[in-house]
């Protein structure tokens, strides 16, 4: 086994770790992304995630990259590399230039070259995306590829048992309210 790949091995392995052990996805998330840019020496990581009705993603985990670049304005998804939203992974080289790339000037101004946009997909759907950002040009070989597209897969997977057991709490608690109130009715009788 080559470096490379116990790298990749260990990296999976610690995200696998904490999507078993928690429902707090703000944690795996963040271990995603303070791990990629580590493993694939990229300068930083984002995850992205769609909210439908504005048709916007909001960003709720980040490593690397400034709170001037954070901050920049509202990720349109029909127009920041809209591909990832139809379930493709993107490689934009120069981001500055690429009409792809929805803030090209931020990204030049942050130091960003590429952009690597990866589909975050549960069951079909795109629920949002992951974004590797490179301070030089940059072309990700299929094994590196295929590895970022797992660890989304795994950090898709953790955002959706987090709303299922956030919807399965709620269904609880309005069940159990209905049940004491039944209680405290027939009591009153």
């Amino acid at each position: 086994m080559t470096e490379k790949e116990r790298s990749y091995l260990n990296a999976f392995r610690q995200v696998v770790r904490a999507v078993s052990a928690t429902l707090d996805v703000g944690e795996v998330l963040d271990l995603l992304v303070q791990t990629l840019p580590q493993v694939l020496d990229v300068k930083a990581c984002a995850v992205r995630l769609l909210d439908p009705k504005k048709r916007t993603l909001e960003l709720v985990a980040s490593h690397g990259l400034s709170e001037a670049y954070v901050h920049k304005g509202p990720v349109d998804a029909d127009q920041s590399i809209a591909e990832a939203m139809e379930g493709k992974t993107v490689v934009i080289r120069d981001a500055a230039t690429d009409p792809r790339a929805q803030y090209g000037e931020a990204a030049k101004a942050e130091g960003i070259s590429g952009i690597c946009s990866v589909p975050l997909a549960v069951k079909g759907r795109i629920i949002g995306v992951l974004r590797l950002y490179t301070a030089e040009p940059r072309d990700f070989d299929e094994d590196e590829i295929r590895f970022v597209e797992a660890l989304g897969e795994l950090g898709a997977i953790a955002i959706e048992n987090a709303r299922m057991y956030e919807r399965l709490k709620k269904d609880y608690e309005e069940v159990m309210a209905d049940v004491f109130r039944f209680v405290g009715y027939r009591r009153s009788l």
